[in-house]
């Protein structure tokens, strides 16, 4: 049993404010709905809180039109001056989903120091050393304490070379022989998959090399319901800082619950820096600040599985509510299956943003169009080298298909060299538009490239220029039911202008939802021998051509269209580009023949019964 005869403060990371919010609902939450709970948590004595970073950088930008550095602004001046606020980022792909240059990673660190953050915890999910060396400087010339993270993953297949303690062990030594300056270190299992044993292990080695006076911390997720159970592991062999939420953004995908955790170390002499007694509180404004947020059961419930798919709580969250939207959440267990054979043929990286999302659309792809038909550009990229050096040597039939299917060779150089130059390009777009060439908004538009994707639809840019997209995952709200009067049974019904009714059309597995109009009868026809049931897109199929509609069951956004009203085009060409499960994904015309009609334009979001384009 642990105990120890010296008492040991264990100290708290509070983390419902960015882990919680992102685990949740992909960060999809707005500042106002839980500012309130975060000035209550300062209240009861919480002195250090993780605010920003990961998704809820882009979150704010991307989903809820509010200004991420403003948002940071406000939490900071909720908290006030003296307490410590963490953000999270990605070595070379910083706050980003790719990997960005060494200058735009100082403007980061600039900005993210500017607008109150006094910790980042920067991790790599390849674990490469080279990596985290790099890009710790600006985090160390910013003035922020550096936290260098070693990511820590449970593998879904057996392996004794890599995510083991000696491994990890390894890691941490190299660091600190590095010469780079380090406040502290992480333990970060985004997955909430590695064992207590080696974590156990692997903070029993740290602890021998690290500097007595450095803390080493642990961060872990309930999602196999084994958190606690690890953190009381950690802290037995000499963890000094753990990270935890509350309820009702804890366990399951989340942190386990500050409780829950204070309750399992009750009389070991180990307590952690926080007022219990003073806790509920801070749920209970959580829960009006939620009221109408609609928790997904997938997010919320622990599940073993993710031992066998080892998805970061902060990744299962948004996937999740990304398929739901894209009608495909049906296809969510047969992601998971494929889940181990693209992490062992990948080359085993840890499996935390942005190397979750790489393996989630590979596994994806190979769900949707068959195993390595269809390469994501990332998880091929890793493949490949340009984000760091892999743990194991990819399958060498990956690597071939990576390259040929991306037109790219093998990288073996710095990925920080290879990154694309995103300052200047974000300055010439809001150059061209006219709008305010400041470091804030340079960063919000560099933040938002998505290679491939056009300037246009960069959320930095429609954001700016006041067209930001608004979702968020809020409950249905049902329309009250009217007492209806009984009617007198007319023999002929009439009515003046069209009604609409959706119908879904199940045809070899494959779904799809139709928009039906009712048109108005003639006044001298009766509903019984006239009435005329249409519908827009098979009408033009039967009269004006082929309709192509994107395979989806529910809603994408179109980010290109490759054909204009007159040209030619042949069966199997692509047509037209869709973004869905933020993975950009090709339109196929199944005919040949010449485009009578193109129904949608850039940037629109389309469901399964809009056809994209009509083909004669």
């Amino acid at each position: 049993m642990i105990y120890t005869e010296k008492p040991k403060k264990i100290r708290v990371m509070f983390t419902p404010f960015r882990d919680g919010l992102q685990s949740s609902f992909g960060g999809k939450v707005r500042l106002n709905d839980f500012l309130p709970a975060m000035k209550a948590s300062v209240e009861t004595g919480i002195r250090h809180f993780e605010f920003g970073g990961g998704a809820r950088f882009q979150a704010p930008l991307f989903y809820l039109g509010e200004n991420p550095f403003e948002t940071m602004q406000a939490m900071r001046d909720a908290v006030g001056p003296d307490v410590d606020l963490q953000i999270l980022t990605r070595s070379v792909s910083g706050v980003t989903l790719t990997n960005q240059s060494i200058e735009a990673l100082r403007l980061q660190a600039k900005l993210m120091r500017k607008y109150g953050t006094t910790w980042d915890r920067n991790f790599d999910y390849m674990n490469d050393v080279e990596n985290l060396i790099k890009t710790g400087q600006p985090i160390v010339d910013s003035g922020m304490h550096h936290q260098v993270a070693v990511a820590l993953m449970g593998l879904p297949f057996k392996s004794d070379e890599v995510h083991t303690s000696e491994f990890y062990i390894n890691i941490g030594k190299r660091l600190l022989e590095s010469g780079m300056h380090i406040d502290s270190i992480c333990l970060k299992d985004a997955s909430g998959t590695t064992d207590p044993k080696t974590i156990y292990d692997t903070v029993i080695g740290l602890k021998k090399i690290m500097p007595p006076e450095m803390p080493l911390w642990l961060h872990t997720h309930d999602t196999a319901s084994t958190a606690v159970i690890c953190y009381v592991a950690g802290i037995e062999a000499g963890v000094d800082g753990i990270d935890v939420s509350i309820r009702p953004m804890a366990s399951g995908t989340v942190q386990p619950d500050v409780r829950s955790v204070a309750h399992g170390l009750k009389g070991t002499g180990y307590f952690l820096d926080i007022d219990i007694s003073k806790i509920n509180d801070i749920e209970n404004l959580l829960n009006e600040g939620l009221k109408d947020y609609d928790f997904n059961p997938t997010t919320t419930t622990a599940d073993a599985r993710v031992l066998g798919f080892p998805m970061p709580g902060g990744a299962i969250g948004p996937n999740v509510h990304m398929m739901v939207k894209a009608g495909i959440l049906h296809k969510y267990s047969e992601v998971l299956a494929e889940f181990p054979v693209v992490v062992e043929a990948g080359g085993a990286w840890t499996s935390v943003t942005p190397g979750s999302q790489q393996y989630w659309l590979q596994a994806f792809n190979n769900v949707m169009y068959g195993r390595w038909k269809k390469i994501d550009d990332g998880y091929g990229k890793s493949v490949l080298g340009y984000f760091g050096k892999t743990p194991l040597p990819p399958e060498p039939e990956v690597i071939k298909i990576s390259s040929e299917q991306l037109n790219l060779p093998v990288f073996t150089g710095d990925p920080l060299e290879a990154a694309p130059k995103t300052i200047e390009t974000a300055k010439q777009a809001l150059a061209e538009r006219n709008l305010p060439t400041t470091d804030e908004n340079i960063f919000m538009v560099l933040a938002s490239i998505v290679p491939g994707k056009k300037m246009e639809l960069n959320e930095g840019i429609k954001f700016l220029t006041g067209k930001a997209k608004i979702d968020l995952p809020l409950k249905k709200k049902e329309e009250p039911r009217k007492e209806e009067k009984p009617k007198e049974v007319a023999r002929e019904t009439f009515f003046t202008g069209p009604v609409k009714s959706k119908c879904v059309v199940e045809e070899n597995g494959k779904f799809r939802t139709f928009i039906v109009t009712s048109e108005p009868l003639n006044q001298f026809q009766t509903v019984a021998n006239t009435s005329t049931v249409t519908n827009t897109s098979v009408i033009a199929d039967t009269k004006t051509g082929k309709s192509i509609f994107h395979p989806f069951n529910g809603m994408v956004e179109v980010v290109d269209i490759l054909v204009r009203e007159g040209d030619t085009v042949s069966e199997g060409q692509t047509v037209a580009h869709i973004e869905a499960m933020k993975a950009k994904h090709n339109i196929k015309s199944d005919v040949s023949g010449k485009v009578a009609r193109v129904n949608v334009k850039i940037g629109d979001e389309i469901d399964s019964s809009t056809p994209i384009l009509i083909i004669n």
